[in-house]
């Protein structure tokens, strides 16, 4: 009798969320990229895309050890909300929009590696931002896919997002096309935050002041009105005096 032995099933594949490396980032790089994330999911909240900074994007399946990190992704059409990794097969959309906070360190990687990648994955828009200018002498550079290929971005808008962005300082602005708003960081949402409810305090206080002076009026218009029926009523009682003696009071 022969035996048959059980075949080992083929161990699942891992798809790891992270390497064990710490995230090496300057203040401003790191800054620029969580300020990119908040401002950009404050926009998109609501809507059917999401937002993930320094997850693994995974673009082939079977291949784990083929995956990079973008600093900021933006992708539409999956269900919002984060994940720890992001597979393209799985999710079955490619990011839109990519934003990678470069550096000297990081120049070759970023201008050649992840550009020629992102090109081949057909990521709409990719932007290079470089805080301290140390490459990038504009300090923030976007190019858009065009056919097959990259095109620089000379206009400063994203398409995808219906963004038009700016430099500011360490950060990037970034403004409404259809009102021109600015979508603010959160460091200008705790002051416009802070504003409004000192503007609310105080429009509580000067209602409060406005109740308290009508109040004072009703009390004085009050008083006015007791002391005219106190006065009617004496002169009342003057009256019935002087007929009580014969006199008729004048009118």
């Amino acid at each position: 009798m022969t035996a048959i032995l059980p075949t080992a099933q083929q161990s699942e594949i891992f798809y790891p969320s992270e390497d064990g490396e710490p995230v090496a980032e300057t203040y401003d790089h790191l800054y620029a990229m969580l300020t990119t994330l908040e401002v950009l999911k404050q926009y998109l909240a609501g809507r059917q895309a999401t937002v993930l900074a320094k997850q693994f994007l995974y673009s082939s399946q079977g291949f784990p050890s083929l995956r990079v990190a973008p600093d900021v992704m933006v992708i539409f059409d999956v269900t919002p909300g984060g994940r720890d990794n992001y597979k393209i097969w799985e999710e079955g959309q490619v990011p839109s929009v990519i934003f990678e906070m470069t550096s000297k360190g990081t120049q070759d990687q970023d201008k050649i590696f992840k550009k020629t990648l992102y090109e081949q994955l057909k990521v709409g828009e990719y932007w290079q931002f470089d805080p301290k200018g140390e490459w990038i002498e504009e300090k923030l550079r976007g190019y858009r896919l065009q056919g097959e290929t990259y095109q620089a971005i000379t206009d400063k808008r994203s398409e995808p997002l219906q963004l038009r962005l700016e430099l500011e300082e360490k950060l990037i602005g970034f403004y409404r096309e259809d009102t021109g708003e600015k979508l603010l960081i959160p460091d200008e949402l705790v002051r416009a935050l802070q504003q409004e409810t000192q503007a609310r305090i105080q429009a509580q206080e000067m209602a409060e002041r406005e109740r308290q002076r009508a109040e004072q009026e009703r009390q004085r218009a009050e008083q006015a009105e007791e002391r005219l029926e106190q006065e009617r009523q004496r002169a009342e009682r003057l009256a019935a005096q002087l007929r009580a003696l014969g006199a008729e009071p004048e009118a």
